[in-house]
This record gives structure tokens, sequence and C-alpha cells, in this order.
């Protein structure tokens, strides 16, 4: 799955910092008997470390894009799919809005 940002927001690492305030984006898989999942989640792109000395916060973020990816194997040689919800959050330099849930589906086969 890809994030694509515009302008100056951002979209936060499934990892942060103690101090963050932050959420982080976080993925819920839906089982399915037919897949098996190899290692975790991996972020490709280029990480910033903000750090904010006022409020004494930190951040693990992307801007511009950010891949996440998951190795899956099929179970066996049949049409299936790769589901769950994402949450994430996005904010710029002067505000960040909620945190949002989005279920995804991905056909496989």
């Amino acid at each position: 799955m890809t994030a694509t940002l515009t302008g100056h927001w951002h979209l936060y690492s499934q990892t942060q910092p103690e101090d963050a305030i932050a959420v982080p984006t976080s993925f819920e898989i839906t089982t399915n008997p037919l897949l098996t999942l190899t290692g975790k989640i991996k972020e490709v792109g280029t990480m910033e470390k903000f750090k904010d000395e006022k409020l004494g916060i930190s951040a693990n973020q992307y801007s511009g894009k950010v891949d996440f990816v998951q190795v899956v194997k099929l179970k066996t040689n049949i049409k299936t799919n790769y589901a769950g919800v994402v949450e994430y959050q996005i904010c710029n330099d002067e505000k960040c809005l909620p945190p949002k849930k989005v279920t995804f589906s991905v056909a496989l086969q």
C-alpha cells in the first residue's frame, strides 16, 4: 500500500519515540487461512525524525510518499484477498487531522 502526501502534510510511522503524541500508523489484518504472512509490515520511504524542543515531543514521520509492504504467501493456488483496516493520522506544521480508519482489500491469485 502506498501513501502519497501533498503539500506540507506528513504521516506517522508505525514506530514512535516514547515522547511522541501523534497516532502511529497501524494495521489490523483480517485472518485469512489461505495466507501465510512473512514478517511484519515494512515501511519503505525516507523517515524523518522530527523533534520539537519547545514542546518536548518527537515523531517518526514521512512526507511525500511511503510504501507499506507485507510479504504474503498463498497456501494454495486460489483467488483470495489480503484485507484489514489501517488507522493513520496526518499533520502539517499548523494542525493535525483526527485519526482515520480505512478498510482495505487487495486481491490475490
